[in-house]
């Protein structure tokens, strides 16, 4: 079972939700700030820790190393998470799945695998453990999955050709994806980057 801590949004009756998914060495605190940085009321957040430690964080699946084992693993552990959310009053079709850098695999395998369809898969500076099995292993509600990506073309951390790589494999398979190439390294670049993500879960909504 993963850890997870749920912020209520100000507005109590509403029941859309984002989970967000740190990255490599991080956990639940990097990302305290998120709920307030992104202003809208309507939205609860899950804020959740990866399952293995990490160098005072935890990680996703092994790095470095073999690390289809720890993705497949982690992949079942979000779907528990997902699942547990769905009874606890959270619709998955009313559920906005975000993650960072390794986060944002994990979500992408999510995205791709998961026999729901979620109102929307955020990611940020990732990349996919492979585009061709994923599309090969895709679930029946994939291609209707609603994705946001963004990279940096400074990254130093997941090189950007690669990244776009990936995305161009995915999205030439099919896949629904918006994306964004931003000047920054690995990172979250701002304001900037936070409005496009807002802009994004908005539509996924219909609110914009």
């Amino acid at each position: 079972m993963l850890d997870f801590e749920l912020f209520p949004a100000a507005e109590p009756q509403s029941r859309r939700l984002m989970v967000m998914l740190h990255g490599l060495g991080d956990s639940i605190d990097g990302y305290l700030w998120l709920p307030r940085a992104m202003n809208l009321p309507w939205l609860n957040y899950a804020l959740v820790n990866a399952p293995d430690e990490y160098y005072g964080g935890f990680s996703w699946f092994n790095f470095p190393g073999d690390a289809k084992p720890g993705v497949q693993r982690s992949y079942g552990m979000l779907v528990e998470l997902l699942d547990g959310l769905r009874a606890r009053g959270f619709p998955t079709d009313q559920t906005i799945l975000g993650g960072f850098s390794q986060g944002c695999l994990m979500s992408i395998e999510v995205a791709m695998r998961y026999p729901h369809r979620l109102a929307g898969i955020v990611g940020i500076s990732g990349r996919t453990s492979d585009p061709a099995l994923l599309i090969q292993e895709r679930s029946p509600v994939a291609m209707q999955q609603r994705v946001f990506l963004t990279h940096g073309t400074l990254d130093q951390v997941i090189p950007f050709t690669e990244a776009q790589a990936h995305v161009q494999t995915l999205k030439a398979a099919g896949l629904n994806i918006e994306w964004h190439e931003l000047a920054k390294a690995h990172t979250i670049a701002g304001e900037t980057e936070l409005e496009l993500m807002r802009n994004f879960i908005q539509r996924c909504y219909q609110l914009a």
